[in-house]
């Protein structure tokens, strides 16, 4: 399942997100983690005492995975020919997690047997006025449009702060996006932007409630966000010491089960493959229109491969 950690930023989304990678590792399930904020700290949030630096950059060697990916699909020119958005077709390499793919194999860190962390890489010096960050987290999109996962198998990308999801067809890539909000008006603010641009997409987005101090903002996060509240976190001192790099640090019972109730919720995500297809070529086919067939110079909407599906 893919799943994705949202928010403004200073929500305590990376925070979260490590929480429920390692809730997910620990007992043994296949997880793989995808740091694809633009502050690149999930890694220490995973007890990375370099915070990461070693995990080699997807950003950095996009053209080699896009022409692994690229195969032998005939709808590909080339792999300059592919943007974020391209959809796997007849010939392309599909991907699996934890695979012998450059993806996993090459391009990632091994944390532990259940699990691997991939990052997009910083926005760097060299990238002032001459990138956008949409190039980094380019590399999550196509490896998550080429990405067959199944029951047990687990995704967990923590995004960007704000609503950079929404740049492309990113937020359509993800099971479920857990939406990490504060009890302010900020944070549910957050919310109803998220609702609002998902709203014609089916897409799942749950609440998580973070720093909540007691049943007043409970309460408040309710009246704001409903239903979708879906469970919340509260002060506690095993986080603290996990973020300050203590060893043996425990989380409490109401951050386990809470952690539970999130792999609950994923677990009973159904796959629609089909959709899952369908979103793709819909947002590639936008995205050669308003700016890629200009961009690669080729008519982009021929590498959409009408008779393609992936397997069941």
């Amino acid at each position: 399942m893919k799943v994705a950690f949202v928010g403004k930023g200073g929500s305590g989304k990376t925070t979260l997100s490590s929480l429920f990678i390692r809730h997910l590792a620990g007992v043994g399930l296949p997880v793989v983690a995808v740091d694809a904020d633009i502050n690149q700290h999930l890694g220490a949030a995973l007890g990375l005492d370099d915070g990461g630096a070693a995990v080699p950059a997807l950003g950095d060697h996009l053209p080699e995975l896009k022409e692994y990916l690229r195969g032998g699909n005939p709808r590909i020119s080339s792999a300059a020919a592919m943007v974020k958005t391209t959809p796997p077709g007849e010939g392309s390499r599909l991907l699996r997690p934890h695979g012998p793919d450059p993806f996993h194999a090459e391009f990632s860190l091994s944390l532990e047997p259940s699990l691997r962390l991939m990052a997009t890489g910083p926005f760097t010096d060299d990238d002032l006025g001459v990138a956008c960050y949409h190039s980094k987290t380019g590399a999550v999109e196509l490896y998550l449009n080429h990405l067959v996962d199944g029951p047990g198998e687990y995704v967990v990308v923590d995004m960007t702060a704000g609503a950079d999801t929404f740049a492309s067809g990113l937020f359509t890539r993800f099971d479920v996006m857990f939406l990490v909000a504060e009890p302010t008006r900020k944070g549910v603010g957050v919310y109803r932007q998220y609702t609002e641009y998902a709203r014609d997409y089916d897409v799942t987005i749950k609440v998580v409630g973070n720093k909540v101090h007691d049943e007043q903002d409970v309460a408040y996060l309710r009246e704001h966000v409903g239903e979708d509240l879906l469970t919340w976190f509260g002060h506690s001192p095993a986080v603290r010491a996990i973020e300050q790099g203590r060893p043996g640090a425990h989380l409490e019972e109401a951050g386990v089960a809470a952690l539970d109730v999130l792999r609950k919720t994923v677990d009973e995500q159904v796959k629609d493959w089909p959709k899952y297809l369908e979103q793709a070529v819909e947002f590639h086919r936008r995205n050669a229109r308003s700016w890629a067939n200009r961009a690669v110079g080729e008519d982009l909407e021929g590498q959409i491969d009408p008779v393609f599906a992936f397997p069941a």
